[in-house]
């Protein structure tokens, strides 16, 4: 191998889950497999280089100045790419360049923010399993640490909700996971995010407790059975290994406990299409599209995690609510905070950048301009009296300070290199002053030395250039060769002229040249410096940037509650949840407020445990539910609500089952993910729950789904088992019955309205069961050809006859003829209501009635059987 492609193996050693980087001169190669690799991926050519060896190395390359955008296509295909710079000055070097890597960019651990979404958190996610399981997760580019514990239950399934809750882009786990095999499988299929599997003996576990008490400055040591201890260890770990540098801006441990927000499992969050829909993956048509008006990126992160964790305190929800109602009411404070906050850059990304060190002039002023708006935010927010608006006006500083040393040392318009000059205001520094005066008198020399030698030799169109290779030179043409005196020194010759230098020409280049790198040096020095001073106050940024962030949310949700119409909820620790005129802020949206049919809820653990929703498919009965779940998690979150009236009893988790799915990859129909999921409802749901149930037993025979289904609520609906408040949409009318046993069941069904063989949807829920399906009008709207739609009508009435045949077979085989009823039927095999229509016909005094009476008794009894 030669000295070079030996050097490229011996760091390749250290990295090889990583496409290497390798920095030569202005391009990254890459050798070997990881040219193969990169060459496919990235669409660029493979070529080959000599390496001492019979065969050339594979080898493409990308230039160091567009390498971000090939290393983003890289991550995003799910590779690591370790960077390796070149460590000292070639031109100071003899012999090889030493080389190292200094960063491995991960898909958790960017921090360009071309590579970022600014409106969502980079999370990285760490857990460490054993009989517990210790959460740890970590945003780099903005220094958010969170860190949990789960020490009982179901201890996977509690993950796998968390995983859904923070969608990390990378996670890193233990070596142990690999004997849960089952379990890993699950995460893989599950969530798009990259693994890296993390020996427990690359690092030291009997230090991580005394590391993490020094790292984060804890005033007491972490107890030995804290599991996140162990997790935060595996994370520092990988971070220090992948980042290279001290990531300071991560120095607070923000404890959470899993049981202290509302819990939302992973197909619920999915179906309830909180962050994104479920057809297209898209913002669009999500919850967070209706809400998301911020006017900072932070402040858009922000509401995202504020609706993936909705309260379970009430003080605290309250408190939020509060907030907001404040901000409704008062237009004028609220239109100039929102005004200020639209100048306010990405304080928390910034800082990040500050930490890492790749800030430049630009990000800086970035700095200086949202600073510039803090007095004014400052000054509105001191007329607010909620306790919660009050509270962050005393938490916003006005970093003073920093605003004054940007805007005294860094210029208004600076270029992006930060090691070019031209970045540093005339004033700050007496020494760049002076280089710079130097470098302006130096050039005026040249200028009046051109004149002179001008004059002096009589070459009328001599000149002074300038270029990289030469420096300055005098350049005289052909047609004056015969003037040019003994002093000029030849240095180069071109076809039409010649390049002189003169002993006075090199003397003030040297001035010149000298004075111009000097203070190209200088203001690189003084920038670091001016960083450095801003890293010692990376807590008091972040502080203010968390403040302005809340408020951000806060406002928009004020903004949003007067713009839709929204009202203020009443949240207590009630069961009860009572919504009046509720509306789908999502459909709402869709349709226009006009359009829209709202609808009332009444749910409580008492007399209204379980509503059964009947009515034809395209009614609204999901729409209706989800309606419902919405309302509730926005009133948790903090937020006003859809409705005229809302009295919501804290809910502690959301449990839905709506919509068909299979899961292939996993082996599991469309039934096997229904009775999963209601599997999953039935261990985790509690009094406190609210749960959705859409069309439960629909994937298997109709007698074994309406079994089942008639089981699930006689389970839920029971105190002793579950007892949750639960919406309850099928098409099995059988369902209806269970009002009559008292279990806290009561019927609802979608209004319709039929005009001929047509229906109309009038999607208003009312008390009772519905008439019937109506699938075949459904079809028909849906435009079903006319042929099929006669064709199935034959058929229904076929099938209905043959029902009704089999019937009276086995209501013969069973049935005692008994005087003055019909044989057909016993009394035992009647429900009560029929038992008390067939008591009311026996009690007609025919010879009374009219005709019209006799019409009027016959549809009266018809109806209630219906």
């Amino acid at each position: 191998m030669t000295p070079m492609m030996q050097q490229f193996l011996d760091i390749k050693t250290g990295y090889k889950d990583c496409i290497l980087f390798f920095r030569l001169g202005d391009f990254y190669e890459m050798f070997f497999e990881d040219a193969l690799t990169a060459s496919k991926e990235l669409e660029i050519t493979l070529t080959g280089r000599d390496c001492g060896m019979a065969e050339r190395a594979p080898m493409c390359g990308v230039p160091f100045h567009s390498a971000e955008n090939y290393i983003n296509r890289l991550i995003t295909k799910g590779y690591k790419v370790a960077i390796c710079e070149q460590t000292e000055d070639v031109s100071q070097s003899k012999g090889l360049v030493k080389r190292d890597v200094v960063r491995v960019v991960t898909p958790g651990t960017l921090t360009e923010g071309s590579m970022l979404d600014e409106k969502k958190n980079n999370y990285l996610l760490s857990l460490y399993i054993d009989k517990t399981c210790g959460i740890s997760v970590v945003d780099v580019s903005t220094g958010e640490l969170f860190v949990s514990s789960i020490l009982y239950g179901n201890i996977q399934s509690k993950i796998l909700d968390e995983i859904g809750k923070f969608m990390p882009s990378e996670i890193i786990i233990n070596k142990q996971i690999e004997e849960e095999t089952l379990f890993l499988e699950k995460v893989k299929q599950g969530f798009p995010s990259y693994i890296s599997i993390i020996d427990e003996k690359d690092f030291n576990l009997s230090d991580v407790f005394s590391m993490v008490q020094e790292r984060f400055s804890l005033k007491h040591p972490p107890e030995q059975d804290e599991a996140w201890v162990l997790s935060l260890g595996l994370l520092l770990h990988y971070l220090d290994k992948t980042s290279k540098v001290d990531l300071k801006h991560i120095r607070e441990i923000k404890k959470y406990d899993i049981e202290g927000f509302m819990n939302i499992d992973v197909s619920s969050r999915r179906n309830l299409e909180i962050t994104e829909t479920i057809r297209d993956k898209t913002k669009k048509g999500s919850l967070l599209w209706v809400l998301d008006k911020t006017k900072t990126s932070m402040g858009a992160r922000l509401l995202r995690k504020w609706l993936e964790e909705p309260l379970i305190h009430v003080e605290e929800i309250r408190q939020r609510s509060d907030a907001v109602e404040e901000f409704k009411e008062k237009f004028m404070i609220r239109m100039e905070i929102r005004e200020a906050l639209q100048g306010v850059y990405d304080l928390e990304r910034l800082m990040g950048k500050v930490v890492i060190g790749n800030v430049n002039c630009r990000d800086l002023n970035s700095l200086k301009l949202s600073i510039q708006k803090v007095p004014a935010i400052k000054t509105f927010l001191a007329e607010c009296v909620a306790s919660f608006n009050h509270d962050l006006h005393d938490e916003v500083d006005l970093l003073e300070d920093l605003y004054d040393l940007i805007e005294d040392s860094i210029l208004e318009d600076p270029p992006v290199s930060i090691k070019e000059g031209g970045i540093i205001k005339d004033g700050f520094s007496r020494q760049v002053d002076e280089y710079r005066e130097a470098s302006m008198q130096g050039k005026t020399w040249i200028l009046e030395l051109e004149k002179k030698e001008r004059e002096k030799t009589g070459i009328k169109n001599l000149k002074t250039s300038y270029n990289k290779v030469f420096g300055y030179y005098l350049e005289v043409t052909k047609s004056y060769f015969d003037l040019v005196p003994n002093y000029f020194i030849r240095k180069q010759t071109l076809s039409h002229c010649e390049r002189f230098v003169t002993q006075e020409l090199k003397e003030i280049e040297e001035k010149v040249l000298g004075a111009e790198e000097k203070v190209k040096e200088l203001e690189y020095s003084l920038f670091l410096t001016i960083r450095d001073r801003i890293l010692k106050e990376v807590g008091r940024v972040k502080q203010t940037a968390e403040s302005l962030a809340i408020l951000d949310v806060l406002s928009t949700l004020g903004e949003i509650a007067e713009r839709e119409n929204y009202v203020k909820p009443m949240v207590d620790l009630t069961s009860t949840i009572q919504i009046e005129n509720g509306r789908h802020p999502v459909v709402e949206k869709m349709m226009g407020h006009e359009n829209f049919i709202p609808n009332d809820t009444h749910l409580d653990i008492i007399e209204n445990r379980i509503a059964i929703i009947t009515g034809p498919n395209m009614a609204g009965k999901s729409t209706y539910m989800r309606q419902v779940a919405a309302i509730v998690l926005m009133a948790q979150m903090g937020s006003f609500v859809p409705a005229s009236y809302a009295r919501i009893g804290v809910v502690d988790k959301i449990f839905t089952r709506v919509g068909a799915s299979d899961d292939l990859a996993g082996g599991k129909s469309t039934f096997m993910v229904e009775m999963s999921e209601v599997a999953n409802i039935i261990q985790h749901g509690t009094q406190k729950s609210l749960i959705l149930l859409d069309e439960i037993g629909r994937g298997t025979s109709t007698y074994d789904g309406l079994s089942i289904a008639w089981a699930v609520i006689e389970y839920i609906s029971s105190m002793d088992k579950i007892g949750a408040r639960t919406l309850f949409a099928t098409h099995y009318h059988e369902l209806t019955e269970l009002e009559e046993h008292g279990r806290g069941v009561k019927n609802y069904c979608i209004s319709v309205k039929e005009k001929g063989e047509d229906v109309i949807f009038l999607r208003k829920i009312i008390r009772g069961g519905a008439d019937g399906s109506f699938g075949i009008q459904v079809a028909k709207l849906a435009g079903i050809p006319n042929s099929i739609i006669h064709r199935a009508k034959e058929i229904l009435e076929k099938l209905e006859r043959a029902d009704i045949a089999k019937l009276e077979k086995r209501y013969r085989k069973i049935a005692t003829p008994i005087e003055g009823q019909l044989d057909i039927f016993s009394v035992n095999a009647l429900s009560e209501k029929e038992k008390g229509i067939l008591q009311k016909i026996r009690e007609i005094e025919l010879a009374s009635l009219t005709p019209l009476d006799a019409l009027n008794v016959l549809y009266g009894l018809q109806q209630q059987l219906r």
